[in-house]
């Protein structure tokens, strides 16, 4: 899935790197941090995956974990079990079962927080996550964590990159999120979600990516494009949204993908949309649009008639000609 594949290459980790032991250390990590992930493990059912998590050995040589090399505080825990290369898809492990421990909150220095693909952890977002003040990268995907999205997670200021997507989240999009001024990606596809997009996201004018699809958002998505943006990449396929195509406010980017299959969306296809010179993505399919698709650019050498059909009234090539 492309935008999977996307997040393994794209976190931005070489700053974070910079400031990351090598695999051994000869320091102690400390022992607060120490004492909270054997905590972890122990409520996930001590899974065979956390065997290196040794009481007896430094914990910041553990799998899954890195230390600062000058303070030795535990800044990165990223559990997720990847393929062969770095462009795989992380493959679920059923090993871990239960809630996500109250103790991730006390491990205080944590820059990436991340539980991927793993589907047998369950209950909601933990709010003790809400302690860790310096946190740039949050993933908790594919897994059955249910409930909403907390407010909370808006006090973030340093947050780049919110992966929430495929759990079992339920309820609306918190507006607190529209204060993530520095977020660049925002994946909150395959859940449950409902409502109206808050207005107050389309302020994020350094977001470059962001997925809301399968979901059940309802009314108008137009306010996350934007010329003024840096935005590349909108998904909302297969939701309910309902707005005006006409009246989108399309990126002035070199670079973009958009899909907006599956929805309600009216209108017609803005004729800006031939100005944008790398269009990879563009899926209108299964709308409510008319008129003539607009002749030039990308729309009609690189998609074919699976990206406009089922329209009510849409025309013209790679569709059928305007009668």
């Amino acid at each position: 899935m492309y935008i999977k594949n996307w997040i393994g290459t794209c976190c931005c980790l070489s700053p974070l790197l910079e400031h990351v032991t090598p695999v051994a250390i000869s320091q102690k990590c400390n022992p607060q941090d120490k004492k909270a992930l054997l905590q972890i493990k122990k409520e996930f059912n001590n899974p065979k995956s956390l065997s290196s998590w040794n009481p007896r050995k430094d914990c910041c040589d553990w799998e899954f974990i890195h230390c600062d090399v000058s303070t030795s505080r535990v800044i990165w825990l990223a559990v997720q079990f990847s393929g062969p290369d770095q462009f795989t898809t992380p493959f679920p492990n059923p090993e871990f079962i239960g809630h996500i421990s109250p103790s991730v909150g006390d491990i205080s220095y944590l820059e990436r927080l991340e539980f991927n693909q793993l589907p047998n952890v369950t209950g909601p977002i933990q709010p003790t996550i809400s302690k860790l003040k310096n946190l740039k990268y949050l993933v908790i995907s594919g897994t059955s964590v249910s409930g909403p999205i907390p407010s909370f997670l808006g006090q973030f200021k340093n947050l780049e990159l919110l992966d929430l997507s495929s759990n079992k989240l339920k309820g609306s999009i918190p507006s607190s999120l529209s204060q993530l001024t520095n977020l660049k990606q925002l994946f909150l596809h395959e859940n449950k979600l409902s409502g109206p997009i808050p207005a107050s996201l389309g302020q994020l004018i350094n977001l470059e990516r962001l997925a809301f699809s399968k979901n059940r958002l309802v009314g108008d998505a137009s306010v996350l494009f934007g010329s003024n943006k840096r935005t590349e990449y909108i998904d909302l396929s297969r939701n309910l949204f309902s707005f005006d195509f006409s009246k989108v406010d399309v990126p002035k980017k070199s670079s973009f993908l958009l899909d907006i299959n599956h929805n309600n969306i009216y209108g017609k296809i803005p004729v800006a949309w031939t100005k944008v010179k790398e269009l990879q993505m563009f899926n209108v399919s299964y709308n409510l649009l008319c008129g003539q698709i607009p002749q030039g650019g990308n729309l009609q050498t690189n998609f074919d008639v699976f990206n406009y059909y089922h329209n009510k009234c849409l025309c013209g090539s790679p569709l059928p000609k305007c009668k």
